[in-house]
């Protein structure tokens, strides 16, 4: 089993946030690699965002090329190493392997790309460069998150000069503050970063928020062009009574201080109600769990069925000893000095919404009561529209930014990708905009459109 068995649990927090899917050893993937059928139009290429050529990267681990593997892997995505932690591979390449169709497992796909990525920057092996020679020319990435790193090696390797604007402390963005700390650590991103930046060369400036310590004008002024890749924002509200009590936080923020503090120092409570059923809610969830709570709960008010989480992250939360509250909608938030219950009301499903399904209705008469010491809100993040509504030109849909097929807002010298254009997907499709995006400006600079 390669997820970790929390039946055995230990009290030190280090140990119950170990990696979930640990490296692979030399020989296990050389004997993994053969597995592979190495298929023409290869489905697991197909369901990649950044489409790597898989059969070629396992081939050449197979014949133990492996920083052959890793070229062909970062040709295609710059953050192969992340992405190889992170992704929802079950979903993607795996879920695509042929082995399906003959009852056999999938080819371990995402550990043998770690295998291939972690090889080439533990062993500080060059394997994109060198950049083009300088073109005179300079690009600003706004965010430092998988976004804008993609755009800025691209954008580096092609000979601009990049600069990367980033408000935290640390860039890598979701990388570093957003996932659970089982599926990839913060030295982990650190190293991703640090390796694309002597790849390509682009300068970091982490703790500078644009619109605040530099403006959009001082921008134009000195950059060609412009990527925004500024991810989303702090979690939304409940709208519900109570939600500013001591003990209600948002999930993105809880992950975010969990992720830059010693586990020791997180205080989690006993029980924990987790608001919301999407893979944050998981992650967020799953944490709490491996804190120490004694009692961790999900509340969604839709069924299971409904649940925009992918279903091994449910299974993986069900190891984690989680409780799901199915059609459980919160209503108001108890307590005085500090949160002590979320007042609930059950749901079932009514008339289709616009979108076809079930709405749910609350069930008369079925408030409860779920005990509480820590409520964490896991439905969703507001957009960055304080900043993007400063663009001149640039349309926002529902919070989102418009733009066209090659990534080019409404002002021609902005394009834009990630998490404000998409309201929140997966590393690897930002990933993807961020690789785009950085060709089209390479075009639009030189005269070819974008």
């Amino acid at each position: 089993m390669l997820e970790q068995d929390l039946d055995r649990r230990t009290q030190d927090p280090e140990a119950n946030f170990a990696d979930i899917k640990p490296p692979l050893s030399d020989e296990y993937a050389v004997v993994e690699a053969n597995r592979c059928l190495y298929c023409y139009e290869a489905p697991c290429m197909q369901a990649c965002p950044t489409h790597i050529d898989v059969p070629e990267f396992i081939r050449r681990i197979g014949t133990r090329n492996v920083a052959g593997a890793a070229r062909t892997i970062l040709e295609a995505n710059a953050l192969g190493a992340s992405c190889a932690r992170v992704c929802p591979t079950e979903m993607l390449c795996e879920g695509m392997c042929v082995m399906h169709h003959m009852d056999m497992p999938a080819i371990d796909i995402g550990r043998l790309q770690r295998y291939a990525t972690d090889h080439v920057m533990k062993h500080d092996i060059q394997v994109l460069g060198p950049p083009a020679p300088p073109n005179g020319r300079s690009v600003a990435v706004v965010g430092a998150g998988p976004a804008g790193l993609a755009a800025a090696t691209e954008l580096g390797l092609l000979g601009y000069q990049v600069v990367v604007f980033d408000d935290k402390p640390e860039p890598g963005g979701l990388n570093r503050y957003g996932i659970a700390p089982y599926k990839m650590t913060n030295q982990e991103a650190r190293d991703e970063v640090e390796y694309l930046r002597k790849t390509a060369g682009f300068t970091l400036k982490a703790g500078v928020r644009v619109g605040r310590d530099v403006t959009l004008e001082e921008l134009e002024k000195e950059f060609a062009a412009i990527f925004l890749g500024v991810g989303l924002g702090s979690s939304r509200r409940l709208q519900i009574p109570g939600e500013d009590l001591p003990g209600v936080v948002g999930a993105t923020e809880w992950i975010e201080e969990l992720r830059s503090k010693p586990y020791h120092e997180m205080k989690v409570g006993r029980r924990v109600v987790v608001v919301g059923a999407g893979n944050t809610a998981i992650d967020a969830a799953t944490e709490a769990s491996r804190l120490g709570a004694e009692q961790v709960t999900i509340v969604y008010r839709r069924g299971r069925e409904e649940m925009p989480a992918y279903e091994f992250e449910y299974e993986l939360a069900l190891k984690d000893r989680v409780d799901f509250a199915w059609f459980t909608h919160p209503v108001a938030v108890l307590g005085g000095d500090k949160v002590t219950a979320l007042r609930c009301q059950r749901m079932q499903p009514g008339e289709p919404d616009a979108s076809g399904r079930p709405r749910p209705v609350p069930v008369p008469g079925s408030e409860l009561e779920m005990p509480a010491d820590l409520i964490i809100k896991a439905t969703g993040q507001e957009s960055q529209e304080s900043l993007l509504s400063q663009v001149k030109g640039l349309v926002l849909k529902s919070g989102k930014v418009v733009v066209s097929e090659s990534y080019q807002t409404g002002n021609p010298r902005y394009f834009a990708g990630g998490d404000c254009l998409n309201g929140g997907k997966e590393v690897v499709n930002a990933v993807a905009h961020g690789r785009d995006a950085a060709r089209s400006i390479h075009a639009y600079l030189n005269g070819k459109g974008a």
